[in-house]
């Protein structure tokens, strides 16, 4: 079957025509040198799985040293790191795929380890609850305002790379979401307090990267990843988000990424409600700003199905890991074979790297469950 409405094209507001409605999730791959420059492993890697999917959004990439979450991480924040992410938005834009560079600060999701000897930052200094957290220490005002300066110049630097776009990762607990969190934002200067006042950070960083975007000589991507949810209490719950939701609508993001485990998921603090999350941000989502939602989808049927609900764009992760080609194999009328297992003689095939194949086997164990070579002969 080669009908699917994913397969069709879409047309972001900024006129950028996007040639299908899957894009590559941002994964992380730990795969960088030390300093953040691309690897030649890392540029394989992404080129293998171009070429196919609409978009293609890399893993998180640091928008200054204090926002070095992992070792292996990606960094876009030293002009230097220019040459290496232009070998990988080349590496990336193969066909109509469009390259994607997430910018992140990982805020207190980081330590003096990591950091090299520096104390994480947030938007306070709330520790984290999870092993090995270390205290954070609050942000000055000045400080807030060189971060959203930071944002602008990795936009800007993605930009002179040749990428299609830049998506702000104001998900998965790192520092944009820590400023929107009442948990994690107790300030009282005008970056914190109130909810309104809690979307100042993100948004004065959308701002800013849209202004960035808009001296641009050609079209550019701008798109914006939240969490919906925190479990904590205090923590981000519908509501907040919703609100959020309705002041990205006026500013100039081409799409909306929601973050979710199940990408047909309801409310992780409120049991009796059952329904699905995406369901409710599409309710207060502005006409023609399209909606990105990701979680375990892996086979054409379920992606159609979401597709059908009038999702616009489905991300594939950890399908994308096992099988490269998906969307080729779709169009070609050759889903039989698409690869929904992976096993450790398919690593160097896949261009899995080696602190890949590790996060996988570790921290992704429980989700990416591995074959045996004996199995995959049986079957």
């Amino acid at each position: 079957m080669t009908n699917y409405q994913f397969l069709k094209p879409y047309t972001l507001r900024n006129g950028v025509t996007i040639a299908n409605r899957i894009a590559m999730s941002p994964m992380t791959e730990q795969s960088s040198f030390e300093d953040g420059t691309i690897t030649s492993d890392e540029t394989a890697y992404y080129n293998l799985r171009a070429g196919g999917v609409g978009m293609q959004i890399t893993g998180c990439a640091n928008v200054n040293d204090l926002g070095k979450g992992f070792e292996g991480e990606l960094s876009a924040a030293h002009e230097d790191m220019l040459p290496g992410l232009t070998k990988l938005a080349n590496a990336m834009k193969v066909g109509h795929t469009k390259a994607i560079l997430q910018i992140f600060s990982a805020g207190r999701m980081s330590n003096s380890k990591i950091l090299r000897g520096e104390q994480s930052v947030s938007a306070g200094n709330v520790q984290a609850d999870r092993p090995g957290a270390e205290q954070p220490r609050a942000l000055s005002t000045a400080e807030v305002e060189e971060t959203i300066m930071d944002f602008a110049k990795a936009t800007q630097l993605a930009i002179d790379a040749g990428f299609d776009g830049v998506e702000l990762h104001g998900a998965n607990t790192y520092l944009i979401q820590q400023f929107f969190s009442p948990l994690t934002n107790q300030r009282d200067d005008k970056f914190g307090g109130s909810l309104e006042k809690r979307m100042t950070f993100p948004l004065a960083v959308v701002k800013i990267c849209a202004q960035v975007i808009a001296k641009a000589n050609r079209p550019f991507i701008l798109g914006y990843r939240l969490s919906p949810e925190e479990r904590e209490t205090p923590g981000i719950r519908m509501a907040d988000t919703l609100a959020l939701v309705k002041a990205l609508n006026q500013t100039p993001i081409d799409y909306l990424h929601i973050s979710l485990a199940d990408a047909w998921g309801s409310s992780i603090v409120d049991a009796d409600d059952k329904q699905p999350v995406f369901e409710k941000i599409k309710e207060v989502l502005a006409p023609g700003l399209p909606l990105m939602v990701v979680g375990h989808l892996a086979s054409p049927a379920q992606v159609e199905k979401l597709i059908g609900e009038n999702v616009d764009f489905a991300a594939l992760g950890r399908e994308l890991i096992r099988e490269p080609r998906w969307v080729q194999k779709v169009e070609a009328g050759e889903e039989d074979s698409i690869r929904y297992t992976f096993a450790l003689s398919d690593v160097d095939e896949l261009k899995v790297t080696k602190p890949l194949l590790n996060f996988l086997l570790t921290v992704f164990k429980c989700g990416f469950p591995l074959i045996t070579d004996e199995q995959q002969i049986r079957h």
